[in-house]
């Protein structure tokens, strides 16, 4: 490849990159991407013909443009797009028709350069519209596109404002007697190398970055602004919830959160927490007015307490990486005590839900610390304490409830012979798991739908199991409430995490026990309510590995705050300690493993060879120069030697003759000026190493030393 063919390859592949990356980020739709790519080929078919605008047609082109904008931007406000994306569309398409009248015209310099700004402002674009890991992956290729487009556009002008005559007193015409046998023109040569060289800069950019990437962490990093809208029909998580509405969000895949455990709990055993609803109407579950006073929490530089623990080693920790969702709650493991993050405000009503700002368009990341520890299961049914006066609400009816359910709950606690509030829930828990069906359609209704449910349809999903369990534990006389959050989701060995989709909402029971001032977690729901779906297979396993790439990306570079960037120090001074104390014992063992009578002399042993060594190394380097030093094959020191050297004692025998070349020659010159052929040949080979980066065979070495040899033979006669 010639290059100019290549420089126009390149030139191509970078604008065809930057589109690829719009189109990926959202900002141009697929049917004007595939026209743009059917240009973009058209354009390369007919470079350097008669059917390439001209520049004055080109120029009439752009200068539409601009109404055409107008009218776009116009349409695209009767859409009804949102107001962080009004005129992005507009804009891309602005770009995208720039692009094509430039690749469809006859181009010059200038019009390269404004193609190259046009794919840069695509980036820019795409930048702004999706931070993704798949935005990452198009960067990185534009970057290397883009620096080789660079350095061939440069390599590819200078050429053209070169003087054939200037080239001809650098590099000689090949020779009979040197011609080498596989031979590239001088374009095709440098096309070989450029792609090492974009390359190596590339690696050196990615280099020289990552520490400054390392130290500087982003301000504001743990919320992203992302793409299109919230994640839809998100509901179950308000102040009034109607029994069923859990089952709708259950029905779709998308995810949620992930979720990453610090420690060694046991995950798959915990819940994610969203929001506790306390009041029962009949056919839905609300906030009462006193559950609903929210408190707002201190700010201590990020960092809010919710409430105390009595031992650190009893907490969780979490660090939850949150899709943008219609609602303002914050998820954790039951019973947080503290939360971490970049937040403006964080509130916790009074059922213990955490609240911050609606975020319908925000990633957020953030740690939740908590105390998942449960009180024993002997101190809770000894627990006979009576409930204080504000937990009369946590007992509350509805006014027309089915007396049946009574009877049934009654005859729940009588079966598995209950005497304490703890076997009670346990009884009734069990029955329910077992004596009714699960499934995602709402077929119980009516005026009383948890009646129809527990007396006439038998199957349900979780807000039925758990709305049953709750209302049957207060005609009993025992403070309950309605949560409704997330399952564990399924882990992700690969990232380390789980992964939370709205698939796995979930509702369960509280029970309050006064006595420990605990409330405890029971679940109604049948196992196959419960249940996780596994992927397993080659595709299953490359989702699981997109999935942790992802996770890598929103925590390292979406939210890699200060927080982050601590934790990061530390994991990696923890695994430098490991190391130093992992050759510390090999070190150990070695010496145990040696005689005693021969450990005082392994020390001394050691020491002279390093210096034998230190001093055999510093002896070749004064001899060869650290140059020759760090070139190892004897094929690279006779290439030096037949570059330099051979050229030196030429010049040499030259001056032994009186003979000297004046400043103002080149060598080639020089030697045709002289009736020497010898000199004349070794000066032509001199040229093609020094200056034409070529390489002698061992033939033509030969031949060069015989015409040394021969010259020095005429001198010494």
């Amino acid at each position: 490849m010639t290059l100019e063919n290549y420089f126009r390859a390149f030139s191509y592949s970078t604008i065809a990159v930057a589109t690829l990356a719009l189109v990926l980020a959202g900002g141009l739709n697929l049917v004007l991407a595939l026209l743009f790519f059917a240009i973009l080929v058209g354009a390369w078919n007919i470079e350097d013909s008669r059917w390439q605008l001209s520049e004055r047609a080109g120029l009439v082109a752009v200068l539409l443009s601009i109404p055409l904008f107008l009218l776009d931007w116009k349409y695209q406000k009767t859409l009804g797009e949102p107001a962080g994306r009004l005129g992005v569309a507009a804009l891309a398409h602005l770009i995208v028709f720039l692009a094509a009248v430039k690749l469809l015209q006859q181009k010059k310099d200038r019009d390269w350069v404004f193609l190259y700004l046009i794919s840069f402002f695509e980036v820019l674009l795409a930048a702004g519209l999706s931070f993704s890991p798949i935005f990452l992956i198009s960067l990185s290729v534009y970057m290397l596109c883009g620096l080789t487009t660079i350095v061939a556009f440069e390599i590819y002008k200078s050429k053209r404002s070169m003087a054939e005559t200037e080239t001809r007193l650098l590099v000689a015409p090949d020779s009979g007697i040197f011609k080498h046998p596989r031979r590239y023109s001088k374009g095709s040569v440098e096309a070989r190398r450029l792609p090492f060289v974009a390359i190596l800069l590339f690696v050196l950019i990615f280099i020289l970055a990552l520490p400054l990437f390392l130290l500087a962490p982003r301000s504001g990093a743990a919320m992203l602004s992302r793409s299109g809208s919230s994640l839809t029909n998100f509901i179950g998580f308000s102040e009034n919830v109607t029994l069923g509405a859990i089952g709708s969000l259950k029905r779709d895949n998308a995810i949620v959160m992930r979720v990453r455990l610090d420690d060694a709990a046991s995950g798959r055993e915990l819940r994610w927490r969203g929001v506790a609803l306390d009041e029962f109407s009949g056919r839905g579950w609300r906030k009462s007015p006193e559950a609903r006073r929210p408190v707002e929490l201190k700010n201590e530089r990020g960092f809010y307490q919710l409430g105390t623990t009595e031992s650190l080693h009893r907490l969780t920790t979490q660090t939850i990486f949150l899709e943008a969702i219609e609602s303002p709650v914050l998820f954790a493991a039951p019973r947080p005590v503290a939360l971490q993050g970049d937040f403006s405000f964080v509130r916790m009503d009074g059922e213990g839900s955490v609240q911050a700002r609606r975020r319908e368009f925000e990633r957020v990341v953030y740690k939740a610390l908590s105390d998942t520890t449960v009180p024993d299961v002997a101190l809770l049914r000894r627990d006979d304490t009576p409930y204080p006066i504000a937990f009369q609400r946590y007992l509350q009816l509805p006014p027309a409830i089915d007396s049946r359910i009574n009877a049934r709950a009654n005859a729940m606690v009588a079966n598995a012979q209950a005497r304490n509030r703890y076997d009670e829930a346990r009884a009734i828990e069990s029955q329910l798991q077992s004596d009714y069906g699960y499934s995602l359609d709402m077929k119980a209704g009516g005026p009383d739908p948890l009646a129809d449910f527990l007396f006439n349809v038998k199957v349900g999903h979780c807000e039925y199991f758990s709305t049953a369990m709750a209302v049957m534990l207060r005609t009993r006389g025992i403070a309950t409430r309605v949560v409704n959050g997330f399952l564990p989701g399924e882990y992700n060995e690969a990232a380390g995490a789980f992964t939370v989709r709205q698939s796995d909402a979930h509702s369960w029971v509280e029970v309050y026990f006064p006595e420990t001032n605990s409330w405890v977690t029971f679940d109604p729901t049948p196992a196959a309510g419960r249940s996780e779906p596994i992927r397993s297979g080659v595709v299953g396993q490359l989702e699981k590995y997109a999935e942790a790439f992802e996770l890598m990306w929103f925590q390292y570079v979406v939210g890699y705050d200060k927080q982050e960037q601590r934790s990061l120090a530390t994991s990696l001074q923890n695994r430098l300690v490991s190391f130093r104390h992992f050759v510390s014992s090999l070190f150990t063992l070695s010496v145990r493993m040696v005689p005693t009578n021969l450990r005082g002399i392994i020390p001394a042993g050691m020491t002279l060879a390093a210096g034998l060594i230190l001093s055999l190394l510093a002896r070749r380097i004064r001899r060869l120069g650290w140059r020759r030093f760090l070139r190892c094959s004897d094929r690279e020191r006779n290439y030096d030697e037949s570059m330099v050297v051979f050229y030196q004692r030429l010049t040499s025998l030259l001056a032994q003759r009186g003979i000297r070349r004046d400043a103002d020659l080149t060598p080639l010159e020089f030697a045709g000026s002289l009736d020497v052929p010898e000199a004349l040949k070794i000066t032509r080979a001199y040229n093609r190493v020094r200056f034409g980066h070529q390489r002698l065979l061992p033939e033509e070495i030969d031949e060069i030393q015989q015409a040394l040899m021969s010259l020095e033979r005429t001198s010494d006669n």
